[in-house]
């Protein structure tokens, strides 16, 4: 056959490979999920993360079609459990919840991590707020936030604040509110917030900042006074408990917030997907309700939303952190 008359069949051939390479990636590249997800909770089960978690894994489950388990692996403020994802295969099959202490605070706390956290993790989305309130003791006489201050601004030092432990989000929103107020307050840290509420409703310490999750229950209860709420926006759960900006205290919003996070190396379309079955997931009425009942909001963003919430809470608290010599070894 004449060289010219191949050359339309080469043209044709050479014309065709582009879609012939596209079917072939299509045809090479494994649906997701075909088995089941695992999402680990680096805290112990009945906590806002746990909770908050279970409520977003059984919707996911229904969107996927597969199971979506939890696995618990708490310990050293979370650091256990995302030790165990950053070194988990990046197949999108080992997921993790992160919260402002796990992902903002850990990493200018601890000096020293098994793992490295602006490498180790892809951010996914964010899927709910945890609003924190401040609550003091029945005995303290203070019935509003301005009375706690002018309270703590006469006697410096005389009022204690519990936390569940050193470097966590309450004890860093005690501390934010403290350089908001110019009040001086004591730290007494607790290991565990059980054993922190338990003085709190005793009056053996005066106040203490924790999720709305936590203490709601115990406030309805009338076992403590709620004085603020310390995000931007009141809580339903709360209703009748202003914000701190409310009260008139400005630059002290705190709280904590859950997201989903993959091993760093994720094929980028498996985190796509699982963003956008957030999104859908956090949209429907019955999960706003279900989080709403354990006094977290529900929210949706963007992967470069969560990976800015993340950098933003990061650089706010390490500044706390440092100016307190609040590091661990």
């Amino acid at each position: 056959m004449p060289a010219s008359s191949l050359r339309p069949i080469r043209r044709a051939i050479l014309q065709a490979i582009p879609a012939m390479l596209l079917c072939s990636a299509a045809f090479a590249q494994t649906p997701w999920p075909t088995k089941p997800v695992t999402i680990v909770v680096p805290f112990a089960p009945g906590g806002g993360t746990d909770i908050g978690t279970r409520i977003l894994a059984q919707r996911l489950s229904t969107i996927w079609g597969q199971p979506v388990l939890i696995d618990n692996k708490g310990g050293a403020g979370g650091n256990v459990g995302l030790e165990v994802v950053s070194r988990a295969k990046a197949d999108g099959y080992t997921l993790m919840t992160g919260n402002v202490g796990t992902q903002s605070i850990n990493p200018t706390l601890y000096k020293k991590l098994n793992y490295n956290p602006d490498t180790a993790f892809q951010p996914i989305a964010q899927f709910a707020e945890l609003p924190f309130v401040l609550a003091v003791t029945p005995s303290l006489p203070a019935s509003n936030v301005k009375e706690l201050v002018a309270l703590a601004k006469a006697s410096p030092d005389k009022y204690t604040y519990a936390s569940s432990g050193n470097g966590g989000s309450p004890h860093l929103s005690a501390e934010t509110f403290k350089i908001a107020t110019g009040t001086q307050i004591l730290h007494v840290p607790y290991k565990g917030g059980g054993a922190a509420m338990t003085d709190l409703m005793a009056g053996n310490v005066h106040m203490i900042f924790s999720s709305v999750l936590e203490m709601s229950g115990h406030i309805k209860a009338g076992k403590l006074k709620a004085l603020a709420i310390s995000s931007k926006s009141r809580v339903s759960a709360l209703p009748d408990v202003p914000t701190l900006e409310e009260a008139g205290v400005k630059g002290a919003e705190s709280g904590s917030w859950l997201g989903l996070l993959a091993p760093a190396g994720t094929p980028q379309d498996i985190v796509d997907k699982i963003a956008k079955s957030i999104q859908q997931a956090v949209a429907q009425p019955e999960v706003k309700e279900q989080l709403l009942g354990q006094g977290a909001v529900a929210t949706s963003g963007s992967t470069a939303d969560f990976v800015q919430l993340i950098a933003n809470d990061r650089k706010r608290y390490a500044r706390i952190i440092i100016d307190n010599k609040l590091g661990i070894d």
